[in-house]
């Protein structure tokens, strides 16, 4: 074997090392990984819902389909809440480089402020667990809508509505679908997205790290993925302001403002410290 085919080798053999030497990250975020961008968090002591428990009536999906006043309300109250233009911070940030370092293989959240989205980070990785207020569908006939369209028409159109034109049948002319549109966010009511908690479960028992970054992980089925990916041995990581329920499955407790502490985290996993 000549020189240059002998170091040829020798390159792809390191190179095949390096890929089985590097780590894979597993995270579940919470509302704490937002509240730096603005967004208060809903259940904790100075939470919205806390604190305006009748708001929580705003993704109730029974009210919002059957009532007009109320699916007006609940489009009205998210044009002019905070999730609706806040901007990704730093901890988001961080993310994005840790999935573009090749580390990142689940991003599993709780939040549907699509934050992670703004940010950077690919659909192969995020799984939103409660759903997103990015998109939007018709109720009816299924079809998708950006939902920054939908809001930048509100004020003409309240309680928007499927522009779908439905093909003709037989005496029936095309008509418009005019079923109801509703954002992708997961209300009461609803079931989570299919697959979703079966993709973050797959991926966080096969990790080498699950990081669970501003969550009260208080609320399930998603708290559930902490006692999962203990049981099957991977090492967790909970940053979080405040204690959890499960802070004992945790090997590395970290309790510094997200905005700063996840962002030195991530540098230190991707430098190999």
């Amino acid at each position: 074997m000549s020189n240059r085919s002998k170091a040829f080798h020798c390159n792809v053999f390191i190179l095949n090392c390096y890929d089985r030497a590097m780590k894979k990250i597993a995270v579940l975020t919470g509302a704490g990984i937002s509240t730096s961008a603005g967004i208060p968090d809903f259940r904790g002591p100075d939470g919205v819902w806390t604190q305006h428990p009748d708001q929580m009536s705003v993704y109730n999906i029974d009210r919002f389909m059957g009532n007009k006043e109320d699916r007006e309300y609940s489009w009205r109250w998210q044009k002019e809440s905070p999730v609706w233009n806040a901007q990704p911070g730093a901890a988001h940030r961080a993310l994005v480089d840790l999935e573009k370092a090749g580390m990142l293989t689940l991003l599993a959240t709780q939040n549907f402020d699509a934050l992670h989205e703004k940010a950077g980070n690919s659909s192969d990785v995020i799984v939103n667990l409660h759903g997103t207020i990015g998109t939007s569908h018709c109720m009816r006939c299924g079809k998708e809508y950006k939902t920054a369209d939908i809001m930048e028409h509100l004020d003409e159109t309240p309680d928007p509505r499927c522009t779908r034109m439905i093909p003709a049948n037989g005496d029936i002319k095309e008509r418009p679908c005019n079923g109801i549109l509703k954002t992708d966010v997961v209300y009461f009511g609803e079931a989570l997205p299919d697959g979703a908690m079966e993709k973050s479960m797959r991926l966080a028992t096969r990790a080498d790290e699950f990081w669970v970054i501003g969550s009260t992980l208080e609320v399930f089925p998603a708290a559930s993925l902490v006692p999962i990916a203990a049981q099957a041995g991977v090492p967790i990581t909970i940053m979080n302001m405040g204690h959890t329920p499960y802070d004992s499955l945790a090997t590395r407790l970290i309790s510094e403002p997200i905005q700063t502490a996840l962002p030195a985290l991530v540098a230190d996993t991707i430098a190999g410290r």
